[in-house]
């Protein structure tokens, strides 16, 4: 194995905190901010106080909907997986009742974090790699349709990265098949020839919390509302009724892509093998879905 190899597979396991099919991000968006911040030219160690406001941006924004957000958790764990290291200082005080730093210290005592010596010196030597590795972290933790968005947000180029994601081709198709071929939410609907153009198919529950690639786990969804599902924008209810989220506003066509859809009972698929599963609505609803459904 070589050492760029190496220093791939340290990332592919990160020990990310489990509690049933709860979704936490937190150190993958934290790995993705630090190799943002090191391909813009930082140094390896960064502190708190510069990650905090930009990470906690990106629980918020990617995370699973939380009352509060925790950036020092992953600031601090990460080092259970070999990939991160923090300074040492004796002043900074653990929470009460568990080991995890109080943030308040981190910023008050300028603590600093970043990758191992070795990590960082392979990634600042083979830039390559950089782009590699944060492809094989997203792909790992997001799907696909976040992906530029949250590229965007940690100011990573992966111009020249292969793409390498496991998914079954037919999952695609016999989900848009199953929906007549057209969008669940808005009946969007439009082929050339015999190709669908702009119509795709959504997972309710993500491949990376454990959705399988079976239509009762798929939806047909147009680009926008695809991205929309996946951000928690939309969602549907156990009786099959679209829930558009409170947090909602905006001006031209939001009252049409969204306002008006709240309520709206779905229109059943031509396969009854194809209507969702009550398990994977439920994850939807906890695990993406933002605010409260409007009234």
């Amino acid at each position: 194995m070589t050492k760029t190899d190496s220093i791939l597979s340290a990332f592919d396991d990160l020990n990310v905190w489990q509690r049933g099919d709860e979704r936490a991000p937190h150190k993958p968006l934290l790995v993705l901010l630090a190799l943002g911040r090191l391909q813009a030219g930082a140094g390896r160690l960064l502190p708190f106080n510069e990650l905090e406001q930009p990470l906690s941006d990106l629980l918020e924004d990617f995370g699973p909907p939380r009352q509060s957000l925790h950036p020092e958790l992953p600031f601090f764990h990460l080092q259970s997986d070999g990939v991160w290291e923090l300074e040492e200082d004796p002043r900074v005080r653990q929470r009460q009742g568990s080991k995890n730093p109080l943030r308040t210290d981190l910023r008050k005592f300028g603590i600093r974090g970043g990758f191992p010596e070795r990590i960082f010196t392979c990634l600042k030597e083979h830039p390559e790699v950089i782009r590699e590795l944060a492809r094989s972290v997203i792909s790992s933790h997001f799907p696909e349709s976040l992906h530029d968005a949250i590229l965007s947000s940690v100011g990573l180029d992966m111009t020249g990265t292969s793409r390498n994601l496991r998914r079954d081709p037919a999952f695609r198709a016999a989900v848009i098949s199953a929906w007549e071929h057209q969008c669940v939410f808005c009946g969007y609907s439009v082929q050339l020839d015999q190709a669908d153009l702009g119509l795709e198919a959504a997972h309710i529950q993500w491949c990376q919390a454990g959705g399988p690639d079976s239509i009762n786990n798929g939806l047909s969804c147009c680009a926008v509302h695809h991205q929309a599902f996946d951000r928690g924008a939309v969602t549907i209810s156990d009786s099959s009724r679209i829930l558009v989220s409170s947090r909602i506003h905006g001006a031209g066509m939001v009252q049409e892509l969204f306002l008006a859809l709240n309520g709206r009972e779905l229109r059943p698929p031509a396969r009854k093998a194809a209507l969702p599963r009550q398990e994977y609505l439920e994850w939807h609803r906890k695990q993406v879905f933002r605010g409260a459904a409007r009234d």
